[in-house]
């Protein structure tokens, strides 16, 4: 009984030795607006990489970064998300917003697809516009 409890304890420390760390993948590129006017110190930038398939149902967040400025435009942003998450056939897309105070001061408003194949274009560069008020 010993035996065959040293043997399937090995077995098991083997399988758990030979499994890898999950790798990660980054898109990295900034944000950015045509507006010469510069950000309240209490601006935040988020970013997010997000699967865009399903044109019925909300949007699926691969990856999110979201944080305080430092500085003024162009803002720069890395994005970890984990390749296993991405899906043959599905299609990606980034899109970054800056918010102050509980309000929305810029946002992308167009198309930034990435196809997440390692063929992507980097850095990213995604143009936001002043969000009506």
């Amino acid at each position: 009984m010993k035996r065959l409890s040293l043997i399937v304890l090995s077995a098991l420390i083997g399988a758990c030795s030979s499994l890898q760390p999950a790798t990660k993948a980054t898109l990295e590129g900034e944000a950015f607006y045509l507006q010469r006017i510069a950000l309240p110190p209490s601006a935040v930038l988020t970013v997010s990489l997000q699967d865009v398939s399903l044109a019925d149902a909300p949007a699926v967040a691969l990856a999110r970064q979201s944080g305080p400025i430092t500085g003024q435009v162009p803002l720069p942003f890395k994005l970890e998300y984990d390749p296993a998450q991405v899906k043959p056939g599905h299609r990606y897309a980034v899109n970054a917003r800056v918010e102050a105070d509980g309000h929305l001061l810029f946002i992308s408003t167009q198309h930034h697809g990435v196809t997440l194949d390692g063929n992507d274009e980097q850095p990213l560069r995604i143009r936001m516009d002043a969000a009506s008020r």
